[in-house]
């Protein structure tokens, strides 16, 4: 197995390690970081758990997206499949939520990683829900319990301390916009192929029993 297969098939599984580094400093260096930075490394964090959930553990997120959003004839590759998957997932949480923390500051790159989490919500935890007829789709936990408690908190202390005025809104919601779409680009336009040499095991497919609750409904 080459080094890209392996990445391709373990990305999220790479993340959860990521995520424990991260939080080992943020425990070693903590007294020595503004609060801002604090919530945004912890924000990061869940970004990697919140991709865990989707695709290792329980997982399921593939037959979600394939086989209830897209309703693909090829459910195992498309749209979404392990190179586009990967690639998609890399740049958010390592470009849209890493990036910030270096920038605690610039309150309009927190603020954008931010709404995310309101926007998941809503996508996670009430779309998909219901197209599943379900209280849990993969993402919702790392959301309910992750993204949004740190999102109320963090727009909170911002709002507390007149750290944002109207440019720093329209700021934070153009930022979210354009990396959502190069998001959207990247992941169901530019890598997506319905004869993508890159599906998704079936392992990944049935992880979840989501794949499982959607072929037993449609017989």
């Amino acid at each position: 197995m080459g080094a890209l297969t392996f990445l391709r098939r373990h990305w999220h599984d790479i993340g959860l390690f990521s995520a424990v580094v991260a939080g080992g400093y943020l425990i070693f260096a903590w007294n020595e970081m503004v609060f801002l930075q604090k919530l945004l490394i912890l924000n990061f964090i869940v970004v990697l758990l919140h991709q865990f959930e989707e695709y290792s553990w329980p997982g399921g997120f593939p037959a979600v997206m394939n086989m209830i959003l897209f309703q693909s004839e090829k459910p195992d590759r498309y749209p979404l499949n392990q190179n586009n998957s990967m690639v998609g997932n890399l740049i958010f949480a390592y470009g849209f939520y890493l990036v910030p923390i270096f920038f605690p500051n610039v309150i309009w790159l927190g603020l954008a990683a931010v709404f995310n989490g309101f926007v998941q919500f809503f996508g996670h935890g009430i779309y998909v829900n219901m197209k599943l007829k379900s209280f849990y789709s993969p993402g919702v936990a790392t959301n309910v319990f992750g993204w949004l408690p740190i999102g109320v908190i963090y727009i909170q202390y911002i709002l507390a301390n007149s750290l944002v005025d109207s440019k720093v809104w329209l700021l934070a919601v153009a930022w979210f916009v354009v990396f959502y779409f190069i998001f959207y680009i990247v992941e169901q336009r530019l890598l997506a192929n319905i004869n993508s040499p890159y599906p998704f095991d079936q392992d990944e497919m049935r992880r979840g029993g989501v794949k499982k609750n959607i072929e037993r409904r449609s017989q």
